[in-house]
């Protein structure tokens, strides 16, 4: 997910404000139907290891760590139904250099987020391998 956002985040969504007036609400649909079926497995799975880690935490991994994953997985949740949804249908009829704005400001929310939780995936499996 870390590789995704920041590549969303730096690349792809600046982009956004070069595409053609006319052009843009075709794009914009396009970008959200490829964009679902690029990101929605690695997402589910994402949350399905949270839940599990929550759930069943392996012996020795720090309940801090686990719970700083899962409330770090819940940021980009809360931002994309709270902030890019509405974006993106707002961008849906036509750029709007607000909406764009609004995308590009609060996905800063999402790119931290999943840039943390990499860190924090990281520091799990460091743990899991001193142990192994």
């Amino acid at each position: 997910m870390v590789g995704m956002i920041w590549t969303i985040q730096v690349v792809h969504y600046p982009l956004f404000a070069l595409v053609g007036t006319e052009q843009f609400p075709a794009y914009e649909a396009a970008h959200s139907s490829r964009i679902t079926t690029v990101i929605v497995l690695p997402w589910a799975v994402q949350g399905v290891t949270t839940l599990l880690l929550l759930l069943a935490p392996p012996d020795g991994l720090p309940r801090p760590l686990i719970w700083s994953a899962a409330v770090l997985a819940a940021v980009p949740v809360i931002v994309t139904v709270l902030a890019s949804v509405p974006a993106h249908t707002a961008l849906g009829s036509g750029f709007d250099a607000a909406a764009h704005a609004r995308l590009v400001g609060t996905n800063w929310l999402r790119t931290a987020a999943w840039t943390a939780h990499g860190g924090v995936a990281v520091a799990m499996l460091a743990v899991l391998l001193r142990r192994a």
